[in-house]
Parts: structure tokens; C-alpha cells; sequence
């Protein structure tokens, strides 16, 4: 299972966003690492590296690499609709940003590892590929057994259910729903999509 497994803080200030949760060093070095770091001369950056800083946010926020993630654009550019937007759709489709959203996990990395060592259903079956886009009506359910594991009961604690209108989620069985792919406008993560397309279209 391919991941990001490199230094997070200095990514996180390299965008200026808190993208991978909550971070201390963010907070008291909000400029990016490097000796030119406080520089207020940094040089002016070009279109191409716009978005492609923008790409590598997408990547970095979603927690999946580069030939993953073109697979994902390409199935938005082929599918009817918006292509930016199916691009984010289908990101917040997968299995393990579906698991985070609910709240079964405390972060994607966190969520991916409970799909990969079989701790969720879909639909009543284990289903450890953490990449699988879901269907408007599929439910994800924690396993019986995986029920008492520490990280899941402390990440469910205190939910009263599930914070977007997309997901449905019942903290006391573990279980929930999807229910339709988000619009544009319910996704809370600070992406600039047509950026991507823009990059993707030279």
C-alpha cells in the first residue's frame, strides 16, 4: 500500500495549511522551511508551479501518490460533469476518507491502516483496499470484533453523528452510510481544482 511517509510539519509549512490535522510547529513557524524561509523577497513563482504546488496539496491532503492520483484524475476527465469537481468527488468517494469523515478514524493515515488491516465492512464484507471509490448507498461498518480497538473507540467517543450531510453515522453501532458523492461547496478542504486541471490539460 503506497503512502506518503516523509516529514508532515515541513510539508504543512511548505503550503502554509495544516493539511495533514492539527500541528504545533505550523503554528509557530507559519512561513516555509529553508533558509529563505522569512525571506520577503522570495522569488515570484510561475503559472506552472502554481499548480503544480496545487496538485501536490491535493496529493498530500488525500494521502496518495502520483500514480494514483492521475489515475483518479483520468476517471474524472472521462466521466460527465465538471472535471475539477468529480476530481474532489471521487477523492472524498474513497473507502478510507469515507472511514475518516465518519470519524471511525482521528486522520486519513489512521483510517487507511484500520481499511488495510481489515477492520471495516462495506455493504457486510472486509474490504482492505483503502483506494476503492464508493457508491451513493453503500454502508461502512466497523467489525465486530475491531469494535474495542482503542484508536476507533477513542476517535467515536462523544459523536453524536456524523458532521457532514453526505454521511449518515450511528457512533453507537459503528456503522453508517454513504449517501451521495458532496457538492463542490460541501467539500471544507481549501483546494484550488481547476488549478489541477489546468496543470493536467498542457
Amino acid at each position: 500500500m503506497a503512502r506518503y511517509t516523509g516529514p508532515k510539519s515541513k510539508i504543512a509549512r511548505k503550503f502554509k495549511e495544516p493539511i495533514f490535522g492539527p500541528d504545533k510547529v505550523l503554528e509557530k513557524k507559519n512561513y516555509p522551511p529553508g533558509q529563505h524561509g522569512l525571506s520577503k523577497k522570495r522569488s515570484k513563482q510561475s503559472e506552472y508551479a502554481v499548480q503544480l504546488q496545487e496538485k501536490q496539496k491535493a496529493k498530500y491532503t488525500y494521502g496518495v501518490l502520483e500514480k494514483q492520483f492521475a489515475r483518479t484524475f483520468d476517471l474524472a476527465a472521462r466521466s460527465k460533469g465538471i472535471t475539477g469537481e468529480l476530481l474532489l468527488q471521487f477523492m472524498e468517494s474513497r473507502l478510507d476518507n469515507v472511514v475518516y469523515r465518519m470519524g471511525i478514524a482521528p486522520s486519513r493515515s489512521a483510517a487507511r491502516q484500520l481499511v488495510g488491516h481489515k477492520h471495516i465492512l462495506v455493504n457486510g464484507e472486509i474490504l482492505n483496499v483503502s483506494s476503492c471509490i464508493l457508491k451513493p448507498g453503500d454502508n461502512v461498518a466497523v467489525r465486530e470484533k475491531s469494535k474495542s480497538l482503542e484508536t476507533i473507540v477513542n476517535s467515536v467517543a462523544g459523536s453524536t453523528g456524523s458532521k457532514y450531510s453526505w454521511i449518515e453515522f450511528d457512533a453507537k453501532s459503528m456503522s453508517g452510510v454513504f449517501m451521495q458523492r458532496p457538492e463542490r461547496t460541501q467539500i471544507p478542504e481549501n483546494i484550488k481544482e481547476q488549478l489541477i486541471v489546468e496543470l493536467y490539460s498542457k
